[in-house]
């Protein structure tokens, strides 16, 4: 039986919701008369949801590979390479451990013997994170080399400093979750430096430990911290350092 075509008058209509307008921009091909103008192009990126974050216009020497290398860009792809490859990696892994209990070095190691590409995806966690420290701090050297820091920019100068020690932060935390020897013993130096912090070392140390000694207590507090918490700050100054790009006139400009 041949179906019969909606009048044009329902395609309208919908087209004419709040909830059409807000996922795609008004006017264009949506509708006619639509005029392609500089303001309008504006607002339609101002007002349309999607279209937010993309600046309607930008500046020459942001385009220049010379200028930047993308090492903004390269974070920030390496951080979502991160969370996918974490997500992966917490279907497979438990953060327990205890005498007669090591269930955390045991997952890492099924994960990398009896996990279809489990080893892989390990592998590119690792690698990513390692990137991510290089390419964060090299980005940091390349805004400090070229004044990026200077007014009206010196606030997202902090927040990026803050976003540099939460990565490595992600990296100190992450270490220690494979449970084996060379983990026990790198956190071991880290959190000993950390007992030497003037007047309040100790209770310091008891922090970042959970205890008096490295133990279960620490590897579930460091896997909290390591999949939920840093992530968590790291992505809401993540949106505060695009967002203070786009408000302090985009990529600043060369010397």
């Amino acid at each position: 039986m041949p179906t019969i075509p909606s009048p044009p008058e329902a395609k309208a209509k919908l087209q004419d919701t709040v909830v059409w307008k807000s996922i795609f921009r008004p006017g264009s091909i949506y509708r006619k008369g639509y005029r392609d103008t500089s303001r309008d192009r504006a607002l339609a990126s101002m007002n349309n949801l999607l279209y937010h974050l993309h600046p309607v216009k930008v500046k020459r020497h942001g385009l220049k590979l010379s200028y930047t290398y993308c090492l903004g860009g390269l974070s920030f792809f390496l951080f979502i390479m991160l969370t996918i490859t974490g997500i992966f990696l917490m279907f497979f892994y438990r953060p327990a451990a205890g005498p007669g209990n090591e269930l955390a070095y045991l997952d890492m190691e099924q994960l990398r013997t009896s996990v279809q590409f489990g080893d892989l995806v390990r592998s590119m966690h690792r690698w990513s994170a390692h990137l991510m420290n290089f390419t964060v701090f090299l980005h940091m050297a390349r805004v400090f080399y070229h004044g990026a820091y200077k007014p009206p920019r010196e606030f997202n100068w902090v927040v990026g400093v803050i976003l540099l020690l939460l990565t490595l932060l992600l990296s100190f935390s992450g270490y220690l979750l494979p449970w084996d020897q060379l983990a026990l013993w790198a956190f071991a130096v880290g959190t000993n430096m950390a007992g030497f912090t003037p007047v309040f070392g100790q209770q310091v140390e008891f922090l970042v430990l959970g205890g008096v000694e490295i133990g279960p207590e620490t590897l579930i507090r460091w896997y909290v911290l390591h999949v939920l918490l840093l992530p968590f700050v790291l992505t809401i100054f993540l949106a505060v350092h695009f967002w203070r790009i786009r408000k302090d006139g985009g990529i600043s400009g060369p010397l």
